[in-house]
């Protein structure tokens, strides 16, 4: 029978510290090395978003000949709503003053109604003291200078309101002024020329109130 030894007890060493313990730090502090086990995972660094480029289907669309028709046409139009527009405008600026030129107008001869129907006692005046210049007595010429005075104040105050004489006599006619009565045979004035006013004319200011009523002379036959 074999015979058998006790085995031989060997003492176990106790585990050395960390260096950490050694400098003074406390066992249970963690690592300072960035590859410890006990310290925390840091958070994944999240890398600035970078532009795309441009892809079909965010590029701007071509225009279509469609689209530059339809972009034409409205600025045609566009164009003929200002011709309208300027056209309008000029139509206005032509009325108003054509309004106040009437309105002059109008003011300039509101007193033609009154002058033609003042304008005979002019005639009658005239006439009446033609009759009195034939007369021979001293109470005749006193009442024509009377008459005359009153007929001077009435003539001045017509010439203020507009009213002019036309006075033909020794003129050439004129059918835009004068109205020929009759005609006379002579040779001592040119053919055509006044030789008598029979009435006298009367414009109000430069528009014709009334002709003067002429003889005119024409040449004899030969």
């Amino acid at each position: 029978m074999m015979k058998t030894h006790p085995k031989k007890i060997v003492p176990i060493a106790p585990p050395a510290e960390p260096a950490a313990a050694a400098n003074g730090s406390s066992p249970d502090a963690p690592s300072a090395h960035p590859g410890s086990m006990d310290e925390p995972a840091s958070e994944p660094v999240q890398a600035a978003p970078t532009k795309d480029p441009e892809t079909p289907e965010t590029a701007a669309a071509p225009v279509t000949a469609k689209e530059i028709e339809q972009f034409k046409n409205r600025a045609a139009k566009a164009d003929e709503f200002y011709d309208q527009l300027l056209r309008k405008a000029a139509d206005l600026d032509n009325f108003k003053k054509r309004v106040t030129r009437e309105k002059l107008e109008a003011a300039k001869f509101a007193n033609e109604a009154l002058l033609q129907k003042l304008v005979p006692v002019l005639d009658n005046f005239d006439m009446a003291l033609a009759a009195a210049d034939n007369a021979d007595s001293t109470a005749a010429q006193s009442l024509r200078t009377g008459v005359h005075m009153i007929y001077q104040q009435l003539k001045s105050a017509l010439a203020e309101a507009g009213l002019e004489e036309i006075d033909a006599t020794g003129k050439p006619f004129d059918p835009n002024q004068h109205e020929a009565i009759s005609q006379k045979e002579t040779t001592d004035v040119a053919e055509g020329q006044v030789v008598q006013q029979l009435r006298k004319g009367y414009r109000l200011r430069d528009r014709l109130l009334r002709p003067a009523s002429v003889v005119v002379a024409k040449r004899p036959p030969a």
